[in-house]
């Protein structure tokens, strides 16, 4: 299961190409495509998928014997990680350099993304014959095309007294060396024409994203700590996968929500702040004849599971964390609670994930932040505004999160596969 996580990854690299490889792994296990745009006519007893907007998707599947009071459950993770975008007219030149104009992408560890392999991924935009409907073609590098490179300690004395590194001056990629005088506009188009098979004259826009091309690895005397990047989130959106993809409850309607923009505050048209969630919820009940007031009974009655990264105890930094609430790699799955709510569990759904782990033989820890550090948010708290169900915030413990290399324990996303499972299954 590790070795498929390791492909996964290396073939999710921007919230577009994880929607393919999930598109991929649904129809392979019998899921039906639907569209936003269409009449849905959703059956009991079968399974269904639909994009939204490209970086996002919502599968589900409507149990054979699923009545009017039987219950809602969903679990969601996000598709998008800390990273660099590509802006507009991005070329520039610096002597016989050719550099990159990006911006940063949510909370990255900037200098972790120094020295890195870098892949480009995202979409390309072009034109068609209707002006309203361009067209959308997924590109990826597939191999590392560009660099950040760390100024020599010789030429900066005090780097390893730490260093503030400026977004705009330090974080610009090298993308090659040229002889010649280059059109500003043409070195990034013309490459993008040659990894999408659209003509340069038909590109009118593109959604870039620089991501680090290194591989997968173990590493641990034991081999029982795996070292790769995108584990946030992309560990939770293959846990959502395999538990989905599987035979679920027959009395369910059990969903998966893959959104796009957590990182970046998920308050847009495909994120967890958007309605797009109630909306799929409603267009389900109203294809199956049954009323909203129904749904709403239903959402009352559900428990949505919010699957992100969760913080294992640094070895070098433990006072950062809550002394009585230690977590550690390979702890199983860790249900975060926070009272400020940023993690949004309660101790009803809190329970029921615990009583899950019990009879499924699934380690699992609690995590509070320490007191005096504030610590981060999930997209749990922002969806429970918008779909009102009992909300447990969960995930493997992770360290060096938002770094261009994570690290996880080898055990810990089987226990979260397991968990989704049995969410899915009881």
């Amino acid at each position: 299961m590790i070795d498929e996580f390791f492909d996964f990854i290396k073939r999710g690299t921007c919230p577009f190409t994880v929607v393919e490889e999930a598109v991929k792994e649904l129809q392979s296990k019998g899921f039906t495509e639907l569209c936003m745009k269409k009449e849905w006519q959703i059956e009991q007893g079968k399974k269904y998928f639909v994009k939204v907007y490209d970086s996002t998707l919502i599968a589900f599947s409507v149990g054979r014997k699923f009545g009017y009071y039987d219950r809602i459950c969903i679990a969601a993770a996000h598709t998008d990680q800390p990273c660099f975008v590509i802006k507009p007219n991005p070329v520039m030149k610096s002597g016989k350099y050719v550099k990159i104009d990006v911006e940063s992408y949510g909370g990255a560890v900037l200098n972790t993304w120094l020295d890195r392999p870098l892949g480009l991924a995202g979409c390309v935009v072009s034109r068609t014959k209707d002006m309203f409907a361009p067209k959308i073609t997924v590109v990826d590098s597939k191999e590392p095309v560009m660099v950040i490179p760390n100024l020599a300690i010789h030429f900066n004395r005090d780097v390893n007294k730490g260093i503030e590194l400026n977004k705009q001056k330090d974080m610009i990629p090298l993308a090659g060396i040229v002889e010649e005088e280059l059109g500003k506009k043409d070195f990034l188009i013309n490459y993008l024409s040659e990894i999408s098979g659209v003509t340069c004259e038909d590109i009118l826009d593109y959604q870039l994203y620089l991501y680090n091309a290194q591989e997968c690895t173990y590493s641990g005397l034991k081999k029982d700590i795996i070292l790769a990047p995108r584990i946030d989130n992309l560990a939770s959106v293959f846990a959502c996968l395999k538990g989905i993809g599987q035979e679920t409850n027959e009395k369910n309607l059990n969903m998966i929500a893959l959104f796009d923009h957590e990182e970046v505050g998920s308050r847009t048209k495909q994120g967890a702040a958007s309605d797009i969630l109630y909306r799929v919820l409603q267009r389900i009940y109203e294809s199956m004849g049954r009323s909203l007031e129904n749904l709403e009974g239903r959402l009352g009655d559900g428990i949505f599971l919010s699957l992100d990264g969760a913080h294992a105890v640094h070895p070098n930094q433990p006072d950062k964390y809550d002394p009585a609430n230690p977590v550690y790699l390979n702890d199983g799955i860790v249900i975060k609670k926070s009272a400020s709510q940023s993690y949004a569990t309660d101790a009803y759904a809190s329970a029921v994930v615990k009583d899950l782990c019990h009879k499924n033989h699934i380690l699992y820890r609690e995590f509070v932040n320490k007191s005096d550090i504030p610590g981060g948010s999930t997209l749990g708290a922002i969806a429970s505004t918008k779909v009102p169900m009992r909300m447990a915030d969960v995930g493997v413990p992770m360290l060096a999160m938002h770094s261009a290399m994570e690290s996880m324990g080898t055990k810990d996303l089987s226990a979260l596969i397991k968990l989704v499972s049995a969410f899915f299954t009881e």
